[in-house]
């Protein structure tokens, strides 16, 4: 039986997601298969490189860097995060990323995308990342902050439109057993985006992308119940935040984002032993 691990996004609160990563790196937890969505593929890649300590490293150095994630970045080049720097600058010159340790990996690795056309997400599989980048830099652009992303003939956007939390979809690519990392604590339930109606004018070429993002949290609320029912099922194992977390999408105070990492890995600390024995038991079988 296959195990998968699953990965939310959600901009800098997903550094929580990388704390949990770390310690699964820490103590040697694999999967055969990661998928992430928005900063869950950011952080899954530097998961499946086992460069511990990677992302909450580039996170503290530039998290008050105009060219990494700010308004400026936004207002100069139309995209939040910054490209050159982001996706150039840090994994080619300053936080070099381990692309020979990505490449050897028996892990999978699939990042999700939500294409403008058909409104529906996408699950690209990266056995490299020299020159399938784009897709996760496509799966990390939050729409309306973010220049769409144009790979061959598909234009994509953030993956969690579509799909905040692909559990039920890594499932029916056969990844049976499944550890759930969210970046939300227990009794969260997504609001309507209150820019939603911006959707139809922004993306009006593209009318079933601007659906999606009307009706985002009716299908993250719907995950939600799909992920209760999986850990009903013991199909599910899911590790959350135990304490509501209050950070900003573009977090620039360092303390908060240490404290969001501290919290993640304190929680995978304390599920750890679940962890070891719901991934021993699916290859029992």
């Amino acid at each position: 039986m296959k195990t998968g691990l699953v990965l939310e996004g959600g901009a800098h609160r997903a550094i929580y997601t990388a704390g949990v990563l770390d310690v699964f790196n820490e103590n040697d937890i694999i999967f055969d298969g990661v998928v992430g969505v928005s900063a869950g593929a950011i952080h899954g890649c530097a998961f499946v490189s086992k460069q511990k300590g990677r992302s909450i490293g580039y996170t503290l150095k530039y998290a008050n860097d105009r060219r990494y994630m700010s308004f400026y970045s936004w207002l100069t080049t139309g995209n939040l995060v910054g490209e050159q720097f982001c996706y150039h600058d840090l994994p080619e010159k300053l936080f070099p990323f381990d692309h020979q340790t990505f490449e050897a990996s028996p892990t999978k690795f699939y990042a999700t995308c939500t294409n403008l056309e058909s409104g529906q997400a996408e699950y690209i599989y990266c056995n490299e990342l020299r020159t399938k980048l784009p897709y996760i830099r496509a799966s990390a652009s939050m729409p309306f902050v973010s220049k769409i992303s144009q790979i061959g003939n598909c234009k994509y956007l953030d993956g969690g439109i579509a799909d905040s939390i692909p559990l039920r979809a890594f499932q029916n690519m056969g990844y049976e057993r499944c550890v759930v990392v969210q970046t939300r604590a227990t009794g969260y339930t997504k609001k309507k985006n209150k820019l939603a109606w911006l959707a139809k004018i922004m993306y009006r070429k593209y009318p079933k992308f601007a659906n999606a993002v009307i009706n985002r949290h009716l299908m993250y609320n719907q995950e939600l119940k799909d992920i209760e029912n999986s850990q009903k099922e013991g199909t599910a194992l899911v590790i959350r935040p135990s304490r509501e977390i209050k950070i900003r999408h573009t977090e620039h105070n360092t303390e908060v984002l240490q404290t969001v990492y501290n919290l993640g890995c304190e929680d995978a600390l304390k599920a750890l032993p679940k962890v070891k024995e719901f991934l021993q038991s699916a290859h029992r079988i």
